[in-house]
């Protein structure tokens, strides 16, 4: 491999070292309270979040706030989020079920670091309303389909990683529960994610029924983060992903077959390791992330390793934010460190 061009300034043990990420995100956070996913300033409400608990993590509560608003202002009638939106307006109308259960993550990390029990009351309508949309369409083997397209059709089919991502917000919106004592969607909802922790944890002829995604990373370690407990399946997922996308000295493929190790994808991964106790796989892990920079230490998206080029050439808000995740989780560096190690509610 040849060197990377740019020698990284981002020091992951300690938020001082961390807060040009910081100050990167809230520089691009619009005027609406988006922040913007993409170079032509659209984004998505999964990746908006992402940025949001970057913001949440570094102590730039502001913007945080600005970007949890923006959230609640757009929440369609029935809980849901559109696909991508240019500050207020909807560009691509489906709905997916992983963004509109996302807000209870974002909402419990702030929480953790604050401990204001009436903020949680402040968005406890809009969690409740996106997990509802969410688990209404789950189904009777606990996956949950992830689309509704614009003309209200559900897409039945049901993706590893979408699910879980909900399964860790379902998760984060039980403690939610836990804490403003609400004891009836309490109880449902462990039902409704114990029926998906077993469908991820048991996955044959369940998901990606229409089109194989296992050549993506994401499908390997997500569950891991979503919070499975079987030690068969985590072994058996870290094992694939290192021997079929981890380039070492490098970090993690995004897709199995191409010669692209992606940032966000490397940051992630190394939260999962970190969660079954793999520390110093972890740690590795992480600085292979923070070492794909420009100039000015903001991580691209990722690194060509065949032809020697950041690909794209492109600094998202989420990129950033997953750093920062990442580092956090690591050097457990604030009180939501364990955000993605740790169950959140208490059984």
């Amino acid at each position: 491999m040849k060197e990377l061009p740019h020698i990284s300034q981002i020091d992951p043990s300690s938020l001082n070292g961390l807060d040009h990420l910081g100050k990167f995100i809230a520089k691009i956070q619009h005027f609406s309270g988006a922040i913007p996913s993409n170079p032509d300033g659209s984004h998505d409400p999964w990746d908006h979040l992402e940025a949001v608990m970057g913001l949440i993590t570094l102590g730039y509560d502001e913007q945080a706030l600005k970007g949890l608003d923006w959230m609640v202002r757009n929440q369609n009638d029935d809980g849901s989020w559109y696909n991508l939106y240019q500050d207020d307006q909807p560009l691509e109308l489906n709905k997916q079920t992983n963004y509109s259960a996302y807000i209870a993550v974002a909402v419990w990390h702030f929480y953790l670091l604050n401990k204001d029990i009436n903020f949680l009351q402040i968005f406890w309508e809009p969690i409740k309303k996106g997990i509802l949309f969410s688990l209404s369409l789950q189904h009777a083997n606990g996956a949950i389909a992830w689309n509704v397209d614009e003309f209200g059709k559900i897409d039945e089919d049901y993706l590893l990683t979408g699910c879980s991502s909900i399964a860790k917000s379902l998760e984060c919106a039980i403690a939610i529960c836990q804490i403003l004592e609400l004891t009836s969607f309490e109880s449902a909802w462990k039902n409704r994610h114990a029926k998906l922790i077993t469908a991820l944890e048991k996955p044959s002829k369940i998901f990606d029924l229409k089109k194989d995604r296992s050549r993506f990373s994401m499908d390997w370690y997500y569950p891991i983060l979503g919070g499975i407990h079987s030690k068969q399946r985590i072994t058996s997922l870290l094992t694939n992903i290192e021997d079929t996308f981890w380039e070492k000295g490098i970090g993690i493929k995004c897709v199995s077959n191409e010669p692209w190790v992606t940032v966000a994808e490397t940051s992630e991964c190394s939260i999962a390791f970190k969660r079954v106790g793999e520390d110093k796989v972890a740690l590795e892990l992480l600085h292979n992330a923070i070492s794909i920079v420009d100039k000015k230490s903001i991580p691209y998206m990722g690194w060509q390793f065949h032809e020697n080029i950041y690909w794209p050439e492109e600094t998202p808000s989420w990129t950033a934010a997953a750093c920062i995740l990442a580092a956090d989780a690591n050097y457990q560096l604030t009180s939501g460190a364990d955000l993605f190690i740790k169950k959140q509610f208490k059984s």
